[in-house]
C-alpha cells in the first residue's frame, strides 16, 4: 500500500468505464449484465466501506458496480442491522437441523427446504479487464506491502467447541409443542368433519397459555395464596435469541465435532497456508457439483484469484475489533476436516458476505444459511469490541430473480436506494420493486445524493509517483482527452471518496 508523509495510506485504482454487457448469472441474458469497474492495487478498509455505501462490490481485486437502470437484473446493496436481528422460524429451523446431525449424525435427505443452495454473498461476477497496468503501479509505488503486512498483529483464532459452538437438538421443542393424541384436543371423526357435539378446537398457543396458567393457580394454591386469578398475568419467558441456539451445550457423546476458525487471507499466516490445499480442492469440489463449472474454471489459480487475492490491506484501530479489518476465511471444521469455508471482510461498519463454498455431499443442511446465521453472530460479537461495527451486508438483492429474494429474510434489512445514496427499509422497496425491476427506493423527491461529485479539479490522481489533484494533472497534460471518463469515475465513487483514493494515470 502505497504511504505519503505521515504515514496516511491510499488506495489505488484503474477505471474502465462501463464497457459491453456480458452474461447475466441469473435470467442468462447475454449481454444484459451491464456495470462500472475498476481494479483496485490495494485499498483501505474505509475507502471499500465507502464504496460499498455507493453500491461498489469486489470480486477479487476488481470492483464493480451495477448501472442499475439499464443492467438486466438490478442488484441492491442490502444490509442487516445484526444487533436487532432475531431468527425466523426457518432460521431456527435450520439450527436445529444442524445441531441434530452434529449430536446425532443424522443427515437430512434432499435438499434444503427451498433454500437456494448457493453463498449468500455468491453473486456471478463481471468480467475482468485483461489489461491492467499491474506491474508498473506494483514497481512504482507499492514497495512496502510485504513489510506492512507482517508488522500487521496477529489474528487471533476464533474457536468454538462442541459444547459452546453449536445449538442444541430438537427435543426441547417437541416436548413444548401440544400434543394431538393427549385428550385435549379432539380428533375430527373420520368422514364426518369435526365432531358438532364438541368444542371447536383451539389454537395451540392459547392451550399451552391456560395450562401455564393452571399451573401457576395449583402452585400459588399450594403455598396458601388464594387461587383466585390475578388480573396481572404470568410473566412470558422472553424467546430464544441467535446466540441462544448456536451456544447451546451437545451431549457428551455427540456423534461429530464443529469447530469455527477464523483464519486471515494471508499467505504469511501459517493456519491460512497449511490449510490452503484443502480448502482449493474443496472449492473446485463445490464448483463442479453445485454450478456446472468446467475443472478448468475453478483452477487453484482462479480460486487464488476469486477468493484469495484481495486488495484489502490488515489494517488495525484502537476502537476495532481485537483481530482487525482486513479479508478473513471462516472455515468450518467438521471431524477434522474442512467441509464449508466463508470469505469475509470485515469493515469499520460491518461485516460483508463475499462468498461461500462447501462440500456437496451437506448440502441438505442448508450451510447458506446457516453459515449467514454464523455471521451475523460473528458481527454482533465483533460490535462489543467496535461499537459501530454493526451491520452484516449481504451482498446484492436481486428481486427480480425469485432465488435470490432470501436475503431479504435476514431482517430488519435495508437496501440502498441507487440514487441518493441512503438506506431504505426493505419493507417500503418491496412494493416498489413488485411495479419495476429498477426504482429509486427513496421516496423523498426532494433527497439527494449529499456526496455527489462538486469539483473534479480535486480528485486526486497518480501520475508517474507523483500524487496530484487532477486539476493540476490536468495542467501538465495539456490536450489530454480523458476529462470525461475522470468526472464519470469521479461522479460514482463520490467526491469524498475521489479527494482519496488514488486514481493511476499512465
Amino acid at each position: 500500500m502505497l504511504k505519503m508523509a505521515g504515514s496516511k495510506s491510499y488506495t489505488i485504482v484503474e477505471y474502465f468505464g462501463g464497457g459491453d454487457g456480458y452474461r447475466c448469472g441469473y435470467c442468462k441474458n447475454d449481454k444484459g449484465n451491464l456495470s462500472h469497474g475498476m481494479w483496485s492495487h490495494t485499498m483501505t478498509v474505509q475507502d471499500y466501506q465507502d464504496l460499498i455505501d455507493r453500491g461498489w462490490r469486489r470480486s477479487g481485486k476488481y470492483v464493480y458496480k451495477p448501472i442499475m437502470n439499464k443492467t438486466c437484473c438490478p442488484q441492491y446493496t442490502i444490509r442487516c442491522h445484526a444487533l436487532k436481528f432475531q431468527p425466523s422460524k426457518s432460521h431456527k429451523k435450520i439450527l436445529k437441523k444442524m445441531s441434530k446431525f452434529i449430536s446425532k449424525g443424522e443427515l437430512p435427505k434432499g435438499q434444503s427446504d427451498g433454500e437456494p443452495m448457493d453463498s449468500v454473498g455468491g453473486e456471478t461476477g463481471p468480467q475482468e479487464p485483461t489489461e491492467v497496468c499491474l506491474l508498473k503501479v506494483q514497481s512504482a509505488v507499492i514497495t512496502d506491502i510485504q513489510k506492512e503486512v507482517a508488522e500487521c498483529p496477529a489474528v487471533t483464532e476464533v474457536q468454538e467447541s462442541v459444547a459452546g459452538g453449536m445449538p442444541a437438538g430438537s427435543e426441547t421443542s417437541q416436548k413444548n409443542s401440544p400434543s394431538v393424541s393427549g385428550g385435549r384436543i379432539p380428533a375430527p371423526k373420520h368422514g364426518m368433519g369435526a365432531d358438532p357435539s364438541r368444542a371447536p378446537c383451539r389454537k395451540a398457543k392459547d392451550l399451552r397459555k391456560e395450562r401455564r396458567l393452571q399451573k401457576e393457580q395449583m402452585r400459588q394454591h399450594a403455598e396458601g395464596v388464594s387461587s383466585i386469578v390475578s388480573p396481572t398475568p404470568p410473566q412470558m419467558t422472553q424467546p430464544k435469541g441467535l446466540e441462544d441456539f448456536i451456544n447451546q451445550s451437545l451431549p457428551e457423546n455427540a456423534a461429530h465435532s464443529l469447530e469455527v476458525r477464523l483464519v486471515p487471507v494471508d499467505f504469511e499466516d501459517p493456519q491460512f497456508t497449511a490449510s490452503y490445499q484443502q480448502s482449493v480442492e474443496l472449492y473446485a469440489r463445490y464448483q463442479m457439483a453445485i454450478h456446472g463449472d468446467d475443472p478448468s474454471e475453478c483452477s487453484e489459480s482462479e480460486f487464488r484469484r476469486f477468493l484469495c487475492d484481495s486488495p484489502l490491506e490488515a489494517e488495525s484501530s484502537p476502537d476495532g475489533p481485537e483481530m482487525g479489518y482486513g479479508s478473513f476465511h471462516q472455515q468450518y471444521w467438521l471431524d477434522g476436516r474442512i467441509v464449508a469455508v466463508g470469505v469475509i471482510d470485515v469493515l469499520p461498519n460491518c461485516v460483508s458476505s463475499v462468498y461461500l463454498y462447501y462440500h456437496p455431499d451437506f448440502a441438505s443442511l442448508s450451510l447458506g444459511s446457516y453459515s449467514a446465521l454464523r455471521e451475523i453472530a460473528f458481527t454482533r460479537q465483533l460490535q462489543k469490541q467496535s461499537p459501530k461495527l454493526c451491520y452484516y451486508y449481504l451482498g446484492f438483492y436481486i428481486h427480480s430473480c425469485p432465488k435470490m429474494r432470501y436475503k431479504g429474510q435476514y431482517r430488519p434489512s435495508d437496501l440502498l436506494c441507487p440514487e441518493t445514496y441512503m438506506w431504505v427499509p426493505i419493507e417500503r422497496c418491496i412494493p416498489q420493486l413488485e411495479d419495476s425491476r429498477y426504482a429509486r427506493l427513496n421516496q423523498d423527491p426532494d433527497a439527494g445524493d449529499c456526496r455527489a461529485l462538486k469539483e473534479v479539479g480535486r480528485a486526486l490522481v497518480l501520475h508517474r509517483r507523483a500524487v496530484m489533484p487532477y486539476a493540476a494533472y490536468a495542467r501538465k497534460r495539456r490536450g489530454s482527452s480523458d476529462e470525461t471518463e475522470v468526472q464519470q469515475y469521479a461522479s460514482l465513487v463520490g467526491q469524498d471518496c475521489a479527494e482519496r483514493i488514488l486514481l493511476y494515470r499512465a
